[in-house]
Parts: structure tokens; sequence; C-alpha cells
């Protein structure tokens, strides 16, 4: 399934009738992500989601999505494969870090704005090992 329409169809043959709103919102709650594959997008969701949702979250979505880090002073640059900007992003700003200030994410770059250059590298370190697949 690369849809939400694909899923709200399904969901309707099964007696089940749904916004596309009310679909993307339960969606966004179970920690369920739109991610590329080879053969076109597909929802993940991670088995850890119920211990540490938000943590859960980005482990089971980085790996799929990320292409490199880099950082200098403050700043870290994650690139992602095209259209996971955002979706990564969502799962950093919902990560209980504080080294992370803030992010501002694009189609495939987030920027992240660290609170020292100490904590940049422990998020360079971090997302580096969370981007390798287990």
């Amino acid at each position: 399934m690369q849809s939400q329409e694909e899923l709200r169809t399904l969901l309707s043959n099964r007696g089940m009738e749904v916004t596309q709103s009310t679909l993307s919102r339960d969606l966004r709650d179970l920690r369920i992500a739109r991610v590329p594959s080879p053969t076109g997008y597909r929802y993940v969701a991670s088995e850890a989601a119920a211990e540490e949702p938000s943590r859960a979250a980005l482990a089971a979505i980085l790996p799929q999505l990320f292409v490199r880090v880099d950082g200098v002073d403050h700043l870290v640059v994650l690139k992602t494969v095209p259209g996971g900007g955002q979706t990564v992003a969502h799962a950093l700003d919902r990560e209980p870090a504080t080294d992370i200030i803030g992010t501002i994410a694009g189609d495939d770059t987030i920027l992240m704005i660290c609170r020292s250059e100490q904590a940049r590298e422990r998020v360079v370190k971090r997302l580096g090992q969370l981007a390798k697949p287990s």
C-alpha cells in the first residue's frame, strides 16, 4: 500500500469509514511513516514503538531515509532521500533529546541547531549509529 487513499479504500471495504485527516492523524500518533522503498512508497512502524515511541520512530525510519550527516559549530545538516526530510525532522522533533534546540526541514535536507559543539558531536555520532541498518 503506497498512499493514504489506498489505505482509506481498504478500510472502507472493511466497513470502516475514516476521513483523510483522521487517518493522517492516526498514522502520526501510531508513529507510522511513509518511506520510499525499491518498489515505491510503503508505511513502516517500529516494533519498539510502545516502549520508546519517539526513539523507536527515528530508529525505524532513519536507516531507510538517511544519505549523510555533517556538522560545523552548533549546526548539523542531515541529508535524506528525496521526500524524507519532513518525516525525519518530525521524528527528531518528537525526541526527548536536549542536545537539539530545533530543526528546519526541506524536502531532503534538515538543519538542526544544537546547544553546543559538544552537543553537535553527540548528535552526529548518534545519527550515524541509528542510520546503520540493524
